[in-house]
């Protein structure tokens, strides 16, 4: 294949992440600035009026359709991060899919604060469409209708098994005017309000005979809006006492973000035609496959739903668990999670007006506002568009925020569906005037898939700058390309996943396949490559060159497909200056390495010379029981202060699994005792002697991904500054210390029954030996005798562990759809002498790919070790196992200044 003209590559193409325009890009009223060079000639107008509340926020637009796989899947800090309101699921033991099921996802999804749990009641079927698209009859004779028994069982299981049966939302009919069952209503609209009738009794007197009281029930369920069919179901249930709880519908075409509120105004006309109070509306699917996991797609739809007080799911059209492709690999948050969490941030505020240019035009620039009087503090998330952000904010008022206001802008960008984001960065940081409660705020954006948030509070004691670590972002198709090939990925295709900047590099699979471009860092250190790319169900490797010489293999896990792309991270050391990187299909230029037909979208180069440091402010906390912001005292202005029982809970991301300090940066006027936990564990830190700026920190062992940190304070008036993350050489020292971590590859641990040692194949991303050889023990559980045993290190007593396994599952179902069907596997870690932990393992795509898993574990013996398998069905496959303790050394509390 010929090579591409040589192209110059574009380290700034994603204009708001680079520190060049962070300072001067911001225009506010009453601020003189020199705005540096705009990322485009023109500047698209979105304006907020706070003074113009339009209610309280809602929240339910990041629902999800089998958002949730199996219990543990997703993680709890991501699930909690994300504050899912309400997600559909399949009925227990459902055939439809082989997970989902509502009864095994209950206890994660009402932990996490979920309100709604709506169940999808034909997914009892295993074909699609139901019964192959046609009504069930009465094949038994007995004059009931075939689907009665199996809605019954349905509801019975959810009646006598669920904690919280009064939770639940059953959906009888999904799409009946989209090909099951009902799809002609000229001859099937009788049939129809017959059955509505027939189910919604079968529910209710499931319930009743249980005691139960009134079942929810959610309809019709159509798979887009139909004034018509509306308006004669709405007139039938009304006569008959059997109005749905939740009116649903779907909108799943791009087509809808300009047709949705006016089919939502016509709904609320059928509504008084028919003389009815409002019904709730969910429109439990909407998007598609572009949408998912795009911030700036996301939000378009997020704040339509939200404008009209509507609650909403994403569609489900891959696999559970993992919200719709708004999350990543085992814990983390991909760019449509961190729009997910920056939108249940809001809740207890109030939105505002937001007009943006072109209301109800796809892929255009839209937002939403809110403002909280009490934390003083107003929020506009917006995105879509592909020109710079004139923000105009009004309504500011003297009381709420005084005379000048800090602004914080924050950027989130598309970074694939396996892609590991961290902490969006801030992009945008400075203090205004207000004048006659308004300010302006211009956003430097050249990339409609990205999203934005822009917090607004009085004077801060301790604004956050803006992000200068991020030192080169080159999209791969701007790269010198030799026998490579650039493709156009159209966002108008809605059956596709969207590439960063519209195009990625694939056929990357010959010997002289390469992509190169120039980086120039400013200081000699230590960088962090991070390649976005997709992996087409298998891992693969790629040789990384610096100045031409070969550095070492980037090795990639496997994803769903070429598009469905995910992030691998190496770490280079760089002298100051510019330098040729270089990623090639090839080391020697002669063989092609395994797997390297992968494609190519990003490279990011970021500087971790002084390690991984992230700063989570108050600002950006959940404050509960009580807790709020304060700005009385300008030293601590913008701090929460803490009463009683309340809280601060900040939602960190880790760049690898491993040891962080964590520390807990707050302001007493007396002695107390800080408290921390980290994913529901706590961690106990010592007290502060008296009044002062302290810093509690601990050494605790973290896994890649979402951590959940939660903080206290033994006594009322607290204040908490923040909470920061770092990993660096001191942590990193703290892994290799035998004393705290025990490592092993799995193969050399004993084994037992029918678990054997398997070879991988070349491809393979697992961990190798001197001769580039992977190997890992198969075979393990479907059966109680099928083990590994983890023997306890010398020193390792009781107490609290982290358990780390490189593992693979690719295990699936027969597809019967367009879903793939995966299955999750489970894995039964019992300590002799103490107890068992179970955990789950989602799909990962292939057998040879390997992602690590964290399972935390309280130990309860002195020596009993660790036996791992699955008495009743197979287990992962295992690579490697990690020990480690959950906290190491002694924590410190200390003044700060």
């Amino acid at each position: 294949m010929n090579a591409l003209p040589s192209r110059r590559p574009s380290p700034r193409r994603f204009l708001p992440l680079a520190a060049a325009t962070a300072a001067g890009a911001l225009l506010c009223a009453g601020l003189a600035a020199t705005p540096a060079t705009a990322a485009t000639a023109t500047a698209d107008p979105l304006t907020v009026d706070l003074s113009q509340t339009t209610g309280d926020f809602r929240g339910g637009s990041t629902g999800t359709l089998y958002g949730l796989g199996d219990d543990g899947v997703p993680s709890q800090a991501v699930l909690d991060g994300a504050r899912i309101t309400n997600t559909s699921q399949k009925p227990p033991q459902g055939a439809q899919h082989p997970n989902g099921d509502a009864l095994d996802v209950e206890k994660n999804f009402f932990a996490s604060g979920g309100k709604d749990l709506y169940v999808y009641v034909q997914d009892e079927y295993p074909d699609w469409p139901y019964n192959g698209g046609k009504r069930p009859g009465d094949a038994n004779g007995d004059g009931v209708w075939d689907y009665l028994p199996v809605l019954k069982a349905a509801v019975e299981k959810v009646a006598t098994q669920s904690e919280h049966p009064e939770n639940y939302i059953f959906i009888p009919f999904n799409e009946p005017d989209g090909g099951n069952w009902y799809p002609n209503w000229s001859t099937q609209k009788d049939q129809f309000l017959a059955d509505w009738s027939a189910a919604y009794d079968t529910i209710q007197s499931v319930y009743a005979a249980h005691g139960l009281g009134h079942a929810k029930v959610g309809g019709p369920g159509d798979s887009s809006w139909h004034a018509d069919r509306s308006t004669d179901f709405l007139a039938y249930a009304k006569a008959h006492s059997e109005l749905p709880d939740v009116f649903i519908w779907h909108e799943l075409g791009t087509n809808n973000l300009a047709t949705f509120r006016s089919n939502y105004a016509a709904y609320q006309q059928v509504i008084a035609k028919v003389g009815i109070s409002r019904i709730p509306v969910n429109i439990t699917e909407f998007g598609m496959l572009r949408d998912m996991g795009v911030p700036g797609q996301l939000v378009q739809w997020l704040s339509m739903f939200e404008d009209e007080k509507v609650d909403a799911q994403t569609a489900y059209w891959n696999y559970a668990g993992n919200l719709s492709d708004n999350s990543s690999r085992n814990n983390g948050g991909n760019g449509g999670w961190w729009m997910f969490k920056w939108y249940g941030d809001l809740q207890g505020s109030q939105t505002a007006k937001v007009t943006p240019p072109r209301l109800n035009v796809p892929d255009t620039l839209q937002g939403l506002a809110t403002v909280d009087t009490q934390d003083k503090k107003a929020t506009v998330l917006f995105g879509g568009g592909s020109n710079d952000v004139a923000l105009n904010v009004s309504g500011l008022s003297r009381g709420t925020f005084g005379t000048s206001v800090d602004v914080q802008v924050r950027a989130d960008r598309l970074n694939g569906a396996e892609g590991a984001s961290l902490q969006p960065p801030v992009i945008l940081s400075t203090r205004a005037t207000v004048n006659d409660g308004t300010i302006s705020v211009t956003v430097p954006n050249s990339d409609r898939y990205s999203a934005y948030q822009v917090e607004i509070t009085p004077a801060l004691a301790a604004r956050q700058p803006a992000a200068t670590d991020l030192v080169s972002s080159v999209e791969a198709e701007n790269a010198t390309l030799l026998d490579a090939t650039a493709y156009t990925q159209d966002p108008s295709r809605e059956w596709s996943f969207m590439a960063s900047n519209g195009h990625d590099v694939g056929s990357f699979n010959k010997p002289t396949s390469s992509a190169t471009w120039n980086v120039t860092v400013p200081r000699t250190g230590t960088y962090r490559l991070t390649v976005l790319a997709g992996a087409n169900q298998a891992p693969g490797q790629h040789a990384l060159f610096v100045d031409g010489s070969l550095s070492q293999l980037i090795k990639y896990s496997a994803d769903l497909g070429w598009t469905y792309r995910g992030t691998t991270d190496v770490t280079i050391p760089l002298t100051a200056g510019t330098h040729s990187l270089s990623i090639r299909a090839s080391a020697d230029g002669k063989t092609v390495l395994p797997g390297a037909d992968i494609t190519l979208d990003r490279f990011d180069l970021t500087d971790v010379t002084d390690g991984e440091k992230a700063v989570y402010p108050a600002l950006d906390a959940r404050l509960s029981d009580g807790a709020k912001l304060s700005y009385t005292d300008p030293a601590t202005s913008g701090f929460a202060v803490l009463h009683g029982k309340s809280t601060a809970t900040f939602f960190a991301a880790t760049a690898e699994t491993g040891y962080y300090d964590i520390a807990t940066n707050f302001v007493s006027t007396r002695a107390t005792t800080p408290t921390l936990s980290v994913n529901g564990r706590a961690v106990a830190l010592p007290a502060a002697s008296g009044a002062g700026s302290w810093s509690a920190v601990a050494r605790v062992y973290l896994p890649q991904g979402i951590n959940e940190l939660t903080v206290g304070a033994s006594t009322s008036g607290t204040l908490i500054s923040d909470v920061t993350t770092l990993r660096a050489a001191a942590q990193k020292a703290a892994d290799a210390d035998a004393a705290n971590v025990f490592r092993s590859e799995a193969e050399a641990l004993p084994r037992s029954g029918a678990a054997v040692v398997q070879t991988a194949g070349r491809n393979s991303n697992g961990s190798a030996d001197a001769a580039g050889v992977v190997r890992d023990v198969g075979y393990l559980g479907n059966g109680a005798a099928n083990t590994l045993t983890v023997p306890r290190p010398n020193g390792f007593a009781a107490g609290e562990y982290q358990l780390v396994l490189g593992a693979t599952n690719a295990d699936k179902a027969a597809a019967i759809n367009y879903n793939p069907q995966v299955i999750s596997r489970f894995l039964d870690v019992s300590e002799t002498g103490g107890a068992t932990v179970r955990a789950a393992f989602r799909h990962n795509y292939s057998w040879d790919s390997f992602w690590d898993k964290t399972i935390p574990l309280t130990l309860t013996t002195t020596s009993g070790a660790l036996t791992l398998g699955n008495a009743t069905a197979y287990a992962p496959n295992l690579d490697t196992v990690t020990l480690a303790k959950f906290v190491a050394g002694t924590p410190t509390t200390v003044k700060s200044h």
